[in-house]
């Protein structure tokens, strides 16, 4: 199969219509091809491509920026000789200036499926941005890894930001190209937006059910983003952004993991299970202890639990993300009635909400978390709600077989 970029670089006549045109490439390390040459430099080998610039998103366009809020600079490439704008530094949004430097940017990222992965959200500003000011949108497609399963509440009005950009579940099912059609749509943008589709992609085929396993290299969107295991557990492990529980930075596997140093982990497994048994289906959770090297609770000992969608146990349909996180801190809760579940920092430059409902889209699972009359029945009926509506909005934008 062949990626949007590879399709690009391969098919001349893909690129006729940029012949005279000034173009831009907004990409960051994963951006490579099927050879895993990064995009910037097999582009310009091309020989037909007049690439005059290039834009960074979050961790960079080729380094890898740890954390959150933590800004990558404008610089000149040194190969290419070709300012690289950053959309995670002092803007985030394309500047007039930066704007003025090309006609036609090219999109080129391998996104993680999760509303909160700050990639769709730099997609949509330089989307409305080109809609200002007259500029064209290519996008070259790129795999779903986690496929076509919805899940999880949309976000709410009122709750967009970085980690939101708009009425979207927090696993949306979709291509960062379809999603381009969607916010198009959904916007009432008037851009020149296209689409490099992939060629022999299918979002059904096992085991990767939407990434190409034994044929395509993984190379980290993010740097905490090391396999397709965390981008499994990822929309749900990302509710631990906004939680005093440790997601795992600072040890081999972040995002797969959750644990904190006074919990017992088997009690928790245990109520779990008994809760709401179809809520942890579709992977092995399995205790573990580990001791971050930094970020939360660095240096001690935390007792928590991994999840396992790696093995023959994984069911790609049974499998919640979601579901899952938020049912381990309502166990929490339950069994720790006065532990400080929630989170207040600054998160992705906002001061005045917290984190957890940031990422949610929303106070709805905080409150249904704190609420101890609330059930696992009340969360179900309204998640599938949300989940039934986007499945029904996003079949116009669908590309691929097996959808």
């Amino acid at each position: 199969m062949n990626f949007g970029i590879d399709r690009f670089c391969q098919d001349s006549n893909l690129r006729t219509p940029l012949q005279g045109k000034r173009v831009a490439l907004l990409a960051h390390p994963a951006s490579v091809t099927r050879d895993l040459v990064h995009s910037i430099d097999a582009i310009q080998a091309l020989g037909d491509v007049h690439l005059v610039a290039a834009f960074g998103p979050q961790h960079g366009m080729r380094g890898d920026k740890q954390d959150n809020m933590v800004e990558s600079a404008t610089y000149n490439d040194p190969v290419h000789h070709i300012p690289v704008f950053s959309l995670y530094g002092t803007v985030r949004r394309p500047t007039e200036e930066m704007m003025s430097h090309f006609d036609v940017i090219l999109v080129d990222l391998q996104d993680l499926g999760c509303r909160i992965y700050t990639f769709i959200t730099t997609l949509l500003y330089v989307i409305e941005e080109c809609a200002r000011y007259g500029k064209s949108v290519w996008i070259l497609d790129r795999p779903n890894p986690i496929g076509r399963p919805v899940e999880g509440s949309i976000l709410e009005p009122g709750w967009e930001s970085f980690v939101g950009a708009g009425p979207i579940p927090m696993r949306h099912g979709l291509t960062l190209g379809e999603l381009g059609h969607w916010f198009k749509f959904q916007f009432k943008l008037d851009v020149d937006l296209q689409v490099i589709s992939m060629e022999g992609y299918r979002t059904d085929h096992a085991p990767g059910m939407g990434w190409p396993l034994n044929q395509r290299s993984w190379v980290n969107p993010s740097p905490n983003a090391p396999s397709i295991s965390m981008a499994r557990c990822y929309p749900g492990s990302v509710l631990l952004e906004g939680a005093t529980l440790s997601e795992g930075r600072g040890t081999t596997r972040p995002l797969e993991i959750a644990g904190a140093p006074d919990l017992d982990q088997i009690k928790i497994i245990n109520k779990m299970a008994e809760l709401a048994p179809s809520w942890v289906s579709g992977c092995k959770i399995r205790p573990c202890v580990f001791e971050p090297m930094f970020h939360k609770h660095v240096g001690k000992m935390n007792f928590g639990i991994q999840i396992h969608v790696d093995d023959p146990s994984y069911d790609h349909t049974q499998f919640k993300p979601y579901r899952l996180f938020t049912l381990l801190f309502k166990v929490i809760r339950g069994l720790y009635p006065d532990y400080v579940i929630w989170r207040n920092f600054p998160y992705e430059y906002e001061y005045d909400r917290l984190a957890i409902d940031l990422i949610n889209g929303g106070t709805f699972l905080r409150d249904w978390v704190d609420d101890s009359s609330a059930t696992v029945a009340d969360f179900e009926a309204r998640v599938s709600r949300d989940e039934k509506s986007w499945a029904e909005q996003r079949k116009p934008f669908l590309l691929y077989p097996g959808d």
